[in-house]
């Protein structure tokens, strides 16, 4: 049996669902629930909180459910890039904003280490594989410090748990007649650690672009992809949103269509992988050994009732690279078919970037590195343009003038100024606190608290299918709202004219504030915090749950501090110093 937060509103009030907001992915669901019934016994909230605990429900999403949400692991071949930023930021994003609707959330991340390129380059590098991967595999980890991602586990696939996990899998499909050895020979890119057909190559390469080399006959395992083409089709047909966006579906499908070959799941070339049980003159090809991560941290093969494996199998979500959508879309599905195993809900590819409309690689020496930026424009700006730059799904191009633009515009000139122009009038006139009195609502004050109070839904909407994008564009979309608003009704002009409608400005607009400000902390969590200490909303009034409740709205009267200013301003470069920054 299941155990989830709709559950427990059968049995408890509102607010022991709160338990959930803690990040519990890695504890027994027994814990969590003594947990609820701890916090129920010294509490009592509107049972508003039942109305807004989960996300709108779509045909691949009860919008209820425990929540698996998991970035591929990252190959530790080199440092991250911003490839590696983008789809961590992505899931954060995706991750925080279900704990805020209490959403029972496990976000998992991690490395993918085994492999011929990370052996080969060990061996440049004069290193042991295991030295070089846990070297390579911390820089990732700090990525994720340094961009404030809160992933619930980091795996990674030398860890001997996840090795044991693979080893039952290989069993599992080897009994139930699915592995077979066989010889194989043919192109295989040792970057992209994939086989290719000769059909498949261009201009000589595999079709990212990657070098490839004849593998001469060897003997490998194999296994019976062929069987699951139409298997697949089905699967995709009796699925329409299991592979996202359209096109890339349409992609796989095209694929699989224009027929499968069994797959080559061992090599004997090299040794740094996981051997094949029974035969260990193999190691097993790395995807067959990386896929299986999604499972082995929920404890795999462990499927016991009240497991990990139980709670959040299978994955709401995979979200992947369009470059290696072959492999989640195709292969890894027909893996678990073939051991009987419960299929993702749905896999999402998104683009890939490129820098000042080139693609990116080191022989151009454009590499974009998410710690420059970081430390350039700092964490929130960084999270803000990278998910609101490009639809989610599609190719996007970065600039450092895009970038600066864009956070100057939506941040600093737009949210930051408004924030700080109705906190400074109210901190100046109202002595430092909220209006202890204000006027009854005019319909242009009811216009916008009303279209504040809409935002959850509207961009619920939007997350529960992955419109990362749609969701900032309705935050934008508010912000700037509230400053026509501002604009129209000049608060500063009120203050001689009106006193007593000035007052009522400023708390419609502290209240909009607080709902952009608590919505806007999956995208900006640390900024969004600042906005709402300045409000002065405590700290345990911060979930979505809180948006409608009434004691939860600004209160009357209520001190504020003195405001300061939230997101800076940069310059735009000028063209003789980017000539420079080109040439140094």
């Amino acid at each position: 049996m299941r155990l989830n937060i709709n559950m427990l509103l059968a049995v408890l009030t509102a607010p022991a669902a709160r338990a959930f907001t803690a990040r519990t992915a890695n504890r027994a669901p027994a814990a969590v629930l003594r947990d609820a019934l701890r916090r129920h016994q010294h509490s009592q909230v509107p049972s508003a909180l039942a109305s807004a605990v989960g996300t709108p429900a779509t045909p691949f999403d009860d919008g209820q459910s425990p929540y698996q949400i998991t970035t591929p692991i990252y190959y530790v071949n080199d440092k991250p890039h911003i490839g590696h930023a983008y789809t961590s930021l992505a899931c954060d994003v995706l991750a925080r904003y279900m704990r805020l609707s209490q959403r029972d959330v496990f976000f998992l991340t991690g490395t993918d280490e085994p492999g011929q390129k990370v052996q080969t380059t060990a061996a440049t590098k004069g290193m042991d594989p295991q030295q070089f991967c846990d070297e390579v595999s911390q820089s990732f980890r700090d990525l994720l410090t340094l961009l404030d991602i809160g992933n619930d586990r980091f795996i990674r696939t030398t860890e001997e748990f996840h090795k044991e996990s693979v080893r039952h899998l290989w069993k599992v499909l080897r009994d139930n007649g699915a592995i077979y050895l066989g010889s194989y020979e043919g192109w295989y890119s040792v970057r992209d650690e994939c086989y290719y057909n000769e059909s498949e190559l261009v201009d000589g390469k595999a079709p990212t672009g990657a070098e490839v080399t004849w593998v001469k006959k060897e003997d490998s395992y194999f296994f019976r992809l062929s069987e699951y083409q139409q298997k697949l089709l089905d699967h995709y047909e009796r699925h329409p949103d299991f592979i996202a966006p359209e096109s890339r579906k349409n992609e796989v499908v095209a694929f699989v269509k224009g027929g499968l070959k069994d797959l080559s799941i061992s090599r004997t070339t090299f040794d740094w992988g996981v051997p094949v049980p029974d035969d260990e003159d193999h190691v097993m090809y790395v995807w067959i050994d990386a896929l299986t991560n999604y499972i082995s941290a929920l404890g795999y093969p462990n499927t016991e009732e009240g497991s990990q494996f139980d709670t959040y199998w299978p994955a709401a979500l995979h979200v992947v690279g369009k470059d290696i959508l072959r492999f989640h879309a195709v292969y890894w599905p027909a893996f678990l078919m073939a051991a009987n195993l419960p299929l993702p809900k749905r896999i999402f590819a998104h683009g890939w970037w490129t820098k000042d409309g080139e693609k990116i690689s080191k022989s151009l020496g454009n590499v974009i590195d998410p710690v420059e930026l970081v430390e350039t424009y700092g964490v929130d700006p960084t999270r803000f343009f990278l998910m609101s730059e490009v639809t989610f799904g599609n190719d996007g191009d970065f600039s450092d003038e895009k970038m600066i633009y864009k956070v100057n515009a939506n941040l600093s000139n737009e949210l930051g100024n408004l924030n700080q122009r109705i906190l400074t009038l109210v901190f100046k006139n109202c002595d430092g606190a909220v209006p202890a009195e204000i006027g009854e609502f005019t319909e242009e004050d009811e216009e916008l608290l009303a279209t504040a109070r809409s935002l959850r839904e509207r961009t619920g909407k939007e997350i529960a299918s992955q419109s990362i994008h749609k969701y900032v564009d309705h935050m934008v979309s508010m912000v700037w709202d509230a400053n026509k608003y501002i604009d129209v009704q000049a608060p500063w002009v009120l203050k001689k004219t009106d006193p007593e409608r000035m007052k009522t400005v400023l708390y419609v607009l502290m209240e909009v504030m607080r709902h952009v400000a608590i919505l806007y902390q999956p995208l900006m969590p640390t900024s969004s915090n600042v906005i709402l200490d300045q409000l002065n909303v405590p700290k345990d009034e911060r979930g979505f749950e809180h948006l409608e409740i009434e004691e939860c709205k600004i209160q009357l009267g209520r001190e504020i501090p003195k405001p300061k200013a939230v997101f800076p301003r940069f310059e735009v470069p000028t063209a003789a110093a980017a000539a420079e920054t080109v040439k140094s």
